[in-house]
């Protein structure tokens, strides 16, 4: 490489560097946590019922059996608390959809029903939930029929979850999710307050294996650095839309307008293609951190991360040209300052060169270390950044790839044609 070529290639990566990390800075300051809304001395619990500063979490999940009047949830409760419908799509999620039922049961400051739609489960989800339902008035199970032609699993779930809601406000649900107490009460005053037709929320993501710390955390990165958020906050650009799947806060009357999920029935990333259908018909969206209220473990090794991510990319960026800009932007923003660096180690870069190399490198990292400060503590893979950018790229291209020569992608024991759109 010639100097001049070289010179050319370490500015672009600086010039790179420094925009990621101006953008990510940026939307930082947007991307807030919903403010706390309830003292502990006036919480009311899912059921309706006041709990004192003394309330005892270890005593289980309230009965509401007492407050509810059967499927139709006739419920009588204090004046001003919110109705809630939490909608909950499952398919073999038998070792998740305990944990998530007890949390939302645990919920304080809403009146809630829990819907729990089985997916065709084979490993005894629908058991469990109907041991909740006959404990707890107001968990229903709603047994799923076959999904048609034309849709998506989880798509045909959620549109029939919201035909069974019995309240205006919806929370949709992944089953890998858990709750604090407050999160359902401050997500709900959150969407009221900025006026959102569709809120999402972004739970704290817990990583187990190096796979899963690898390629996670990229999408806090991934967000924060290249969404537009004040496009996204203050227009109803539809290209400007994000979210995330595992957490959706809307209402039945915004839901029916946009035509929900059956507007994005063959989609396999809701986290994307809902809030552009929102978007497509007038309706605002908007997201927030919500790392304090939610939980999630999305996968639990490198193989169902890597095929999670890979379902998803199709209606990412897995998509010309928008593919090849993004494939240049993060090389040179995220791989390059590295590469450089250890060059210059070796006495082949102009000495005149190492400071915007070094600083390209320093705003380079900078994004990923204070994700993993604020939102993952996966440390190790912060060291390996420019290894995890990588194998995301390689994601997207093996996803465009198996798209051009039109191969299928498996999920949930189904088959789907990859998005084309």
């Amino acid at each position: 490489m010639t100097n001049v070529a070289a010179s050319i290639l370490i500015w672009s990566t600086f010039g790179a560097s420094a925009f990621v990390s101006a953008m990510f800075l940026v939307n930082l300051l947007f991307f807030r946590k919903s403010p706390g809304v309830i003292a502990a001395s006036e919480a009311v619990n899912c059921c309706g019922r006041r709990v004192g500063p003394a309330s005892n979490a270890s005593a289980g999940p309230p009965d509401c059996s007492e407050l509810n009047g059967g499927p139709a949830l006739r419920l009588s409760h204090p004046t001003g608390i919110h109705n809630v419908s939490v909608l909950i799509p499952a398919r073999n999620e038998a070792l998740r959809i305990g944990p998530l039922i007890d949390s939302v049961l645990s919920s304080e400051g809403i009146c809630c029903e829990i819907c729990v739609l089985d997916d065709e489960s084979q490993d005894g989800t629908d058991s469990i939930v109907m041991n909740y339902s006959r404990e707890h008035a107001n968990v229903r199970l709603i047994r799923g029929i076959p999904v048609p032609s034309g849709w998506s699993g989880k798509q045909f779930a959620c549109w029939q979850l919201a035909q069974h809601a019995s309240f205006a406000e919806l929370v949709f649900l992944d089953a890998d999710v858990a709750l604090t107490p407050d999160a359902l009460l401050r997500a709900v005053r959150m969407r009221q307050q900025a006026g959102a037709d569709l809120l999402s929320g972004f739970p704290h993501q817990r990583v187990g294996t190096i796979g899963e710390q690898l390629l996670i955390p990229l999408i806090h990165l991934i967000l924060l650095c290249f969404l537009p958020f004040g496009l996204m906050r203050w227009t109803r650009m539809t290209s400007a839309a994000a979210g995330c799947g595992q957490f959706f806060i809307t209402t039945k009357h915004a839901y029916e307008l946009s035509g929900g999920h059956s507007s994005i029935c063959q989609s396999l990333h809701d986290g994307i293609m809902l809030p552009r259908a929102y978007r497509r018909s007038g309706l605002m969206t908007d997201l927030f951190d919500a790392s304090d209220l939610a939980s999630c473990r999305m996968y639990t090794s490198f193989a169902e991360t890597w095929s999670g991510l890979l379902k998803n990319a199709g209606e990412g960026f897995a998509k010309m040209p928008l593919l090849a800009v993004m494939t240049t932007l993060m090389l040179l923003a995220f791989v390059s300052p590295v590469l450089f660096l250890m060059a210059t180690a070796t006495g082949r870069i102009s000495s005149t060169l190492v400071i915007p190399i070094v600083t390209s490198c320093v705003l380079s990292y900078l994004p990923r270390i204070v994700c993993c400060w604020r939102f993952d503590r996966a440390w190790l893979a912060c060291l390996l950044n420019p290894v995890a950018i990588m194998l995301f790229l390689l994601i997207q291209w093996t996803s465009l790839l198996r798209k051009r020569l039109g191969k299928s992608v498996q999920w949930r024991q189904r088959s789907y044609e990859i998005a084309t759109s």
